[in-house]
């Protein structure tokens, strides 16, 4: 990722950071029957962010076990993780690579290929960087939230299910991510 200009943020810190599972939010907000949202999450999510010495040089890979699908409903969660939706026996995870990062207007945009199933797209995510902040054990985290959207037939993900003429669910699936990282360190 290269690019024609350099954002200078106070405090900033160039190194590779590890994501911290328990404080990281991999989720998902999707209709159901058209009245209501129906919010999910991925318990299991590792991956990294090298934060370069221009920080619109900064890569992130993700990497998401489809097993680990949370709504709060073990009967809807195993639906998810079957052929109609996730096909888990055939395609355990999910990915996301960055390709590179832009500024629209006052947002920051991070522009990568998200894999679900079969199916690489291009998605973009609008992200915000919350900071940097020593933790309690001497070591040195970094905080991110991002936001996106995806279609979720765009990905082979194509359950047709209709209960009383309305779709059972929506095919717009908007992703809410929070990531808390610890910087890697020597040794």
């Amino acid at each position: 990722m290269s690019s024609a200009t350099t954002l200078e943020i106070p405090g900033y810190i160039a190194g590779t950071w590890d994501f911290d599972p328990p404080h990281t939010y991999i989720g998902f907000v999707v209709r159901h029957l058209v009245v209501t949202k129906v919010r999910g999450r991925f318990e299991e999510v590792e991956g990294h962010i090298v934060t370069a010495a221009n920080p619109l040089d900064s890569t992130v890979e993700v990497r998401v076990d489809l097993n680990s699908v949370n709504t709060n409903n073990e009967m809807r969660d195993n639906h998810l993780r079957s052929g109609d939706f996730f096909e888990i026996e055939k395609f355990p995870a999910m990915t996301y690579r960055s390709s590179g990062i832009r500024q629209v207007g006052d947002e920051y945009v991070l522009d990568g290929e998200l894999t679900i199933k079969d199916v690489t797209r291009p998605v973009p995510l609008t992200f915000e960087l919350n900071g940097f902040s020593a933790d309690p054990w001497g070591g040195t985290r970094i905080g991110i939230s991002a936001k996106g959207e995806i279609n979720r037939r765009d990905f082979n993900v194509n359950f047709e299910g209709v209960q009383n003429g309305l779709a059972v669910v929506a095919d717009k699936i908007e992703l809410v991510i929070d990531v808390e990282a610890k910087l890697r360190t020597e040794g």
